[in-house]
């Protein structure tokens, strides 16, 4: 079985319970402060290590995490852990936020632009994107600059991306002109 639908069953298990003890809020704190835990390299490779033994993942867990999150979230914790499937958690978590995203009907756009852009332009991105049904109501923006794209954007939602940048059409012309179409043959 492929690693997302792993670790999406694992995600929906969590969220379901989460939902039966309103607590989902709760959870979803203690999975995005465990992802953020997982930008430790040191924390991320003893999660994945088949090495370390369960125990000693265990008590580092409880060490960590234990009386700063939910007994839920502990709880799920230890029966990823005894089922082996630790390897899995950082994707999880990643699932568990895509799908409580859908459950509250947020869409993430990560937008790159050349320069920075303004409150203004956001807003008109966001009143565009909504007016296009193409994202929910509820829209949480991340932005970067890349000087590279020289102009435009490139919008990306979920695993749709949306290209306007000059840089990508200026790539065009170029593969066009390497083509020959604007070449008459004589």
């Amino acid at each position: 079985m492929s690693v997302i639908k792993v670790a999406s069953r694992y995600a929906k298990s969590l969220l379901d319970l989460a939902k039966e003890q309103n607590n989902v809020e709760q959870v979803l704190g203690d999975i995005q402060s465990f992802k953020q835990a997982m930008e430790n390299r040191e924390l991320l490779l003893l999660t994945k290590s088949p090495i370390v033994s369960l125990s000693k993942k265990q008590a580092i867990f409880d060490q960590i995490f234990k009386g700063n999150f939910d007994k839920l979230t502990m709880s799920f914790f230890d029966i990823i852990l005894r089922k082996g499937r630790e390897a899995y958690l950082p994707e999880i978590a990643t699932a568990f936020i895509d799908q409580y995203n859908r459950l509250k009907g947020i869409s993430k756009v990560h937008i790159t632009t050349a320069t920075p852009l303004t409150e203004q332009a956001l807003e008109a991105i966001r009143t565009k994107l909504i007016a296009s049904d193409i994202t929910d109501e509820s829209i949480e923006f991340s932005t970067n600059v890349d000087p590279s794209i020289i102009g435009g954007l490139v919008i990306k939602i979920g695993d749709k991306l949306y290209d306007a940048s000059v840089q990508r059409k200026l790539n065009e012309l170029k593969k066009d002109f390497s083509e020959n179409k604007y070449v008459k043959a004589f």
